[in-house]
């Protein structure tokens, strides 16, 4: 009788177990498709940390010897202006001069007092965007000199850039999953759900823009990260 009650007891249990055990499976079946997708943003304003400024200049005239030294002399001069200014050594290169011969092109058939045109680009690459800053405000200054910066009008001759990004990646990424999970909180509070646990994440994507186009030493950073819930009751 006692080995019969013993049977019976540990049969119950199991059944007990069992029973447990498919009401478990029963949920997860039903919880598995429950999820919810959301994106998280975060944006910061910076200030660039990088400057590149490329100064171009001409000379026109009949002589490539005579060109060649008013080029020289023109580039000696602006590089006095920048170091006067405070720009070091290091910060400048020059290029090699580029000379065009309107004689050589057959489809130009304008007549042009000269017959050549010499131009050197100085680049100036500097982390104190401040300070040039400034320096660029005040190039009008090198007319007073018979220095005439050229606009090429293909390109930007100053580029601001924000290179510090990489140190500020990992904090801006954590703040755009916070606020991920804010918004997939307030999902699940509208379907009488909770969140449950981090199914997919992204790493995140990255860009890096002017603020507008009158203040481009001013970058706007971004990072939109998509981040995917389970949910549960």
């Amino acid at each position: 009788m006692m080995n019969r009650i013993k049977e019976s007891a540990i049969i119950a249990l199991g059944i007990i177990v069992l029973g447990f055990c498919i009401k478990s499976g029963m949920n997860d079946f039903t919880n598995r498709d429950r999820k919810v997708t959301v994106k998280g943003l975060a944006e910061k304003e910076v200030e660039a940390d990088k400057v590149t400024w490329a100064i171009q200049t001409s000379e026109q005239g009949n002589d490539l010897p005579t060109l060649y030294n008013k080029i020289n002399a023109t580039t000696d001069k602006v590089k006095a202006f920048l170091k006067h200014n405070g720009v070091k050594e290091e910060e400048i290169s020059v290029g090699a001069p580029q000379v065009s011969d309107f004689e050589a092109d057959r489809y130009n058939t304008n007549k042009r007092t000269y017959r050549y045109n010499t131009s050197s680009t100085l680049t100036v690459t500097s982390r104190n965007v401040k300070l040039m800053r400034g320096i660029i405000a005040r190039q009008g200054e090198l007319l007073k000199q018979g220095v005439a910066v050229v606009n090429s009008g293909y390109y930007n001759s100053v580029k601001y850039e924000y290179v510090s990004f990489q140190d500020m990646k990992p904090k801006m990424m954590q703040e755009a999953i916070k606020n991920a999970e804010k918004t997939a909180e307030q999902f699940a509070e509208n379907s009488n759900s909770k969140l449950n646990k981090i199914l997919t994440a992204d790493q995140g994507q990255f860009s890096i823009d002017d603020r507008d186009d009158n203040t481009p030493h001013i970058k706007k950073l971004r990072v939109v990260t998509t981040v995917t819930y389970s949910l549960k009751d």
